[in-house]
């Protein structure tokens, strides 16, 4: 495989097949999702938080939900590599890990009445688990936040371009959020915003030089403060202020861009200019130090399996399902999707030179110490017109190689720098979202455990605890954004993602164990958990040995290490509990209990 295209084709079908096949299979046989059954949308209905939704609607606000940085970056990171391993885990890992995690983790969160996962496994599995759940996730999602925003540092330092477009979007969102709170309507307001956001980018050019330009000509350092700052604010500012608006807005340009990104393959159908492995692959590579197991599959987690989809599947999406059916195109093909995602990703990282790609996503020393010379990276950096060489972190990569292949189109030759900073400001609006977001959920998990010592702090309606809460979640991940770089931070962040998704593992294994005509089917959870679990655990304890408690090391950071042992302990302590009750379980016949309606909030 030598050229793109023959990577999307393979992919397409690849993913279609398994869709038509294995999704039909885990839906009906396995999971006997059946429509005569009342889904918790109809059962109990609000007009609010439990509402029937058509099913490619509720596809399409699933997947804008799932679909953050982390198949935007991983696949970039992991391209170190070569395209081999990324290509192979992002498919395999996909079909029989993510589109089943993602699927079991709603229909298990719809069984019980579209509680949250950590609600499911007190239930499923008993209050200890439940509450080891509750505390993994509450840290999961705190290091969530630090991974995906150290990716927007990289991308917006030193680049007054960028950091213009992108501080644009906050007021044009809170204008729209303001405008369909009056009017009640965003229909209008929605292409202004579309078209403030063009012009923002197109204004980039002469805001530099200016005074204006030196101002927002931000070192990594600063940029790293003034996120979790922005991030206080749009998570104590009513969602409707901000969050929503931009990420509605966010979903326009996520669709239109890699809508535009296949187009751009299909055509011009670019040459993969990496080799199928490189020399990195046992490790001490310049962008990831760990070897390809089990760092591709830490690397590479949304796009192939990602825990954090278990927020959105036990969340929002579990409350909006019109008919169990639905759960097959807005789980299984919503993971798919984002799987095509990670390819598309891996293909514009490997059709750059080898070299240009360190060149970028290697500290400047690190690159010097390969030996190796630059190809094009002088023609792109003056093509774009700025300094490309040692922005770390995957975004800079992805936008240039993107770039890179929008500009073979004829009449687009001369818009590389404009491309660019699209990208630049695409990416980090669609992190930036999942931060707000996140962050959130974060606050709300905090609220909750600290109402059980102080009871006004479970209101989220109280201001001082929204307030308190929001402050505690903003330092928390702040403080993981500026303690390390992006090695030790995303092999952070992938440990922990993995770590959520092996215990959705867990439970969606418990409660097909349960219900499933056959116990056999179980092991459609039980293989790629077992994977996963001991990648899992292999990738922490490598990080914790070579890097957190290494003196020596550039990631060293004991309090990294303390969260890392933290994390792995609770994951055992489930897999125990969960051992306990397959026991339980293998000792009778698998009968459905009957669930307790849980009163519509």
């Amino acid at each position: 495989m030598d050229h793109a295209l023959t990577f999307v084709i393979a992919t397409l079908c690849i993913l279609a097949l398994c869709y038509r096949f294995y999704g039909v299979f885990f839906v009906r046989k396995v999971l006997r999702a059946d429509d005569s059954e009342v889904t918790p949308s109809h059962m109990l209905a609000d007009g609010r938080n439990y509402v029937p939704t058509k099913k490619w609607v509720n596809a399409g606000q699933h997947f804008a939900a799932i679909a953050a940085a982390g198949p935007l970056v991983g696949p970039v990171l992991a391209a170190q590599f070569g395209y081999l391993p990324s290509f192979l885990w992002l498919l395999i890992g996909c079909v029989i890990g993510g589109a089943v995690h993602d699927t079991v983790v709603l229909f298990a969160s719809m069984k019980h009445k579209g509680q949250s996962l950590s609600e499911v496994a007190k239930a499923e599995l008993g209050p200890v688990a439940g509450w080891c759940t509750g505390l993994a996730m509450l840290f999961i999602i705190t290091i969530t936040m630090a991974g995906l925003s150290m990716v927007v540092v990289h991308a917006l330092e030193r680049n007054a371009w960028g950091a213009f477009a992108v501080f644009m979007t906050i007021p044009i969102a809170i204008a729209l959020g303001l405008y369909e709170k009056i009017t009640g309507s965003s229909k209008g307001a929605t292409q202004v915003g579309i078209a403030a956001i063009a012009a923002s980018v197109f204004a980039g050019p002469y805001i530099q030089g200016t005074l204006l330009g030196e101002w927002l000509t931000l070192h990594a350092e600063t940029v790293a403060v003034i996120l979790p700052v922005y991030a206080f604010f749009a998570t104590a500012l009513p969602v409707w202020l901000l969050l929503t608006p931009r990420g509605y807005l966010s979903s326009f340009m996520k669709v239109g861009v890699f809508g535009a990104l296949v187009v751009g393959v299909v055509f011009i159908n670019p040459e993969i200019r990496f080799p199928a492995l490189t020399d990195f692959i046992h490790g001490g590579g310049p962008v990831l130090n760990g070897p390809v197991w089990p760092f591709i599959s830490i690397t590479i987690a949304c796009g192939a399996i990602s825990g954090f989809h278990a927020f959105i599947g036990s969340g929002t999406t579990p409350k909006l399902i019109d008919k169990w059916s639905d759960i097959r195109p807005v789980a299984f093909g919503g993971m798919l999707a984002e799987c095509l995602v990670g390819v598309m990703a891996l293909i514009a990282a490997t059709s750059l030179h080898p070299a240009d790609y360190f060149a970028i996503n290697s500290a400047p020393a690190a690159f010097k110490a390969l030996g190796m010379n630059v190809v094009d990276l002088p023609r792109l950096s003056n093509e774009i017109g700025l300094d490309l060489y040692g922005r770390t972190g995957g975004a800079v990569t992805l936008a240039v190689g993107m770039t890179e292949i929008f500009t073979r189109v004829p009449w687009f030759n001369s818009l590389a720098s404009y491309f660019f900073q699209f990208v630049v400001m695409f990416e980090a609006v669609f992190i930036l979202t999942a931060v707000d977001s996140g962050t959130r959920v974060a606050r709300y998990l905090i609220q909750d455990l600290l109402g059980d010592i102080y009871a006004p702090m479970k209101r989220l309606d109280w201001v001082p605890g929204s307030i308190i809460a929001s402050v505690i979640a903003c330092v928390a991940w702040g403080y993981l954004l500026t303690s390390g770089d992006i090695n030790s931070v995303w092999a952070l962040f992938g440990v922990s993602n993995q770590l959520m998704a092996s215990v959705g593992l867990i439970i969606g294994a418990t409660i097909i164990l349960r219900l499933a005509q056959k116990r056999i089917y179980m092991l459609t959870c039980l293989v790629p958990l077992a994977y996963l679990f001991v990648t899992v655990n292999v990738a922490g304890y490598w990080m914790i040995a070579n890097v957190y408690l290494n003196k020596a090391a550039k990631g060293y950071n004991p309090f990294n290490a303390g969260i890392s042992i933290i994390m792995l302990v609770l994951g055992f302590i489930i897999l125990i509990a969960a051992f306990r009750k397959w026991k339980e379980l293998l000792q009778a016949r698998a009968i459905e209990v009957p669930m307790v309606a849980t009163p519509a909030e």
